[in-house]
Formats: structure tokens, sequence, C-alpha cells
């Protein structure tokens, strides 16, 4: 079969005016709740797109750490090739496919970075591999092999091994503030549910309906 005539009907759900809340945070909560209860893989996962100084896009998956009205968290090495980038254009989308579902959410805005305090919070929180981790790699930089690698994770694990592992002062998290959500349920015969909430400084969010 071609993949030209790869298709299939979409008929999951439907999203309509009424399913619409008035912070778009409160829908994206119970959305990411159906996928995690629905056992969907990877439900935090996100595409991360970034562009650098000549309009290049590019783009990555990044796993979401907490979310409130205030923006979309995740971390990362601040010399990887997306904290890079963020430092010449805080500009930023992020994008949820929830296939199992039909569903996906894209947003958009500014991305800032998070305090110190709050870095060593969440990294002090994760599993002691991770943070060796986070400490044998300089992110996005070439290596000749990966047996390389593992040796710089293993003098991680020789050099901690009865200590707390610090936070690096080259590891760091980014708070998205969207500016534009978007809200995807697919429909029979490409008819898809897509409303956007937009949001301009100090104003209230407003919603709209897309045509698919």
């Amino acid at each position: 079969m071609s993949i030209a005539d790869m298709r299939r009907q979409y008929s999951q759900g439907r999203l309509s005016d009424t399913d619409l809340t008035a912070h778009p945070i409160d829908l994206f909560k119970v959305w990411l709740g159906d996928a995690i209860n629905a056992g969907i893989p990877d439900p935090t996962a996100m595409t991360v797109a970034t562009v650098d100084a000549d309009g290049q896009p590019s783009q990555r998956i990044v796993l979401l750490k907490d979310y409130d009205k205030d923006g979309f968290v995740f971390y990362t090495n601040l010399g990887s090739r997306k904290a890079r980038e963020l430092a010449g254009n805080p500009r930023i989308s992020l994008h949820f496919p929830w296939f199992f579902m039909e569903r996906q959410v894209r947003i958009c805005g500014v991305a800032e970075k998070l305090s110190a305090a709050q870095n060593a919070k969440y990294f002090l929180s994760r599993p002691k591999d991770s943070q060796l981790a986070a400490w044998a790699s300089q992110q996005s930089q070439p290596i000749s092999s990966r047996e390389l690698l593992m040796t710089q994770f293993q003098q991680m694990k020789d050099k901690f091994a009865q200590k707390a592992v610090p936070l690096p002062d080259f590891w760091g998290g980014f708070r998205v503030k969207p500016s534009q959500i978007e809200f995807w349920q697919g429909g029979e015969d490409r008819l898809h549910d897509r409303f956007e909430y937009t949001k301009k400084a100090h104003e209230s969010w407003t919603t709209q309906r897309l045509m698919p």
C-alpha cells in the first residue's frame, strides 16, 4: 500500500464549545488526565520546538514535569541546543500528540528560566542515576563512542558513590508561559474540532473555533 493511501476515520469523540473551560489549563488538566487513565505510553511526552539565529527550527521530545496556570515546565542541560536557542530567542512551541485518543494540544509562548531554588528542588527529587547522567553528559556535544559516555557515567558513579549528587550549574528548567493553546479532536470525514485559546498581556483568555 502506498503511504498516500494510508488513512482512517477518526471517531473517538467530539469537542464542542460546551466542553471549554474559562482557562485553558483546566481543559488541559482534563485531557492529560484522560490520556493517563487511558494508559497511553508517556502521556507527558511533548515535542519542543525552538529556532536558531538563522530561523532554522529544531524539535525534540521532552517530558513535561509540571504545569499550572503560569505555564508548562521542563528541564534540560543548559548547554543543549534547545537551551542555547532559547537564550537567543525565547519563543517556543510545544505539542502533545495523544494519537490513541485522536487528540492533540499545541502551545505557543515564551520560555523563561526557573530559579536556582526551583531547579535544585526538582533535581534532588530525581533518581540518583538520572542525577549522575546529567553530570556525565555534555548534551548535544559530539562524542566518539557510547563506550566513552559510559566511562564518564561510571566516573560520576565513583565520584558520588558515598555522597549526594549536587545540582550542576549547567542544568535547569524552563517555564513556558503560553499565549496560545489549541485543542484538536479528530472528527469523521476530516471534519475535526479545533478550538484556540489566545491571550494578550494582562488580558483574559479568549476562544474561537477554527476550521479543520
